[in-house]
Parts: structure tokens; sequence; C-alpha cells
């Protein structure tokens, strides 16, 4: 798979994740269906997050590398993308259950943070 069509790929994953957020948004009622609508909500705007914080941090690689290919560092943009929109999922279902306060969101991107810093040392 080339790297062009790896980003056209991601590119129309995060359409068709929009699209459906958005529908989630307008068509379904989160007080007549609690947990599947707020299941629905939360993974299509985690799918659409995953895939637009993968496209900015392999823009922002491949503008970093100079002539480097940035398909070598599209695992890492891939998963950092995935830890920066679970973090911001984590913090979305903390103020939905309104237990988040401000030192909680800190201990949680600090554990991320941890988390980031295992995958690249290993």
């Amino acid at each position: 798979m080339t790297l062009r069509s790896y980003l056209w790929g991601l590119r129309v994953m995060v359409g068709f994740s929009a699209v459906l957020w958005l529908v989630v948004i307008m068509r379904i009622d989160p007080t007549a269906s609690i947990f599947i609508g707020q299941s629905l909500f939360f993974v299509s705007l985690f799918l659409m997050l995953t895939g637009i914080f993968a496209l900015f941090f392999t823009w922002m690689r491949k503008m970093m590398s100079g002539g480097e290919s940035a398909f070598v560092h599209l695992g890492m943009s891939l998963r950092q993308g995935m830890l920066l929109a679970l973090l911001i999922i984590f913090l979305l279902i903390f103020q939905r259950l309104q237990i988040l306060i401000w030192w909680d969101g800190l201990l949680l991107a600090a554990g991320f943070f941890i988390i980031e810093l295992y995958f690249l040392t290993r």
C-alpha cells in the first residue's frame, strides 16, 4: 500500500465518521436511547478524531523530515492520533459523568503521556 492510498483511505474514513457523527447528533435523542446513542456518539467521534489527528501528525512529520518519506512514520502517527483521540473521549466521558476536575484531567493526560513514552522507548 502506498502512502497516497493510505492517506486517501484515512480521509474517506474521516469523512464517513464525520457524517456518522453528525447523523448521531441530529437524529438520535440521548434521553430516549441513553446507552446506544451515547455509544454511537463516542465511537463515531473517536474514529473521526483518530483520523484527523493521524492525518495531522503525518503531515507534520512530512513537513519536518525534509525529503524523507513519511511512510516510515505512519504507525507512530496513527498511534499518537489514537491516544490523543482516546484522551479527548475519556475527558468527555468524565465530563458527562460530572466527575471531571482539572487535576483528574491532568492525571489522565500524564497517564497517556507515559503510555506514549513507553512506546517511544521500546
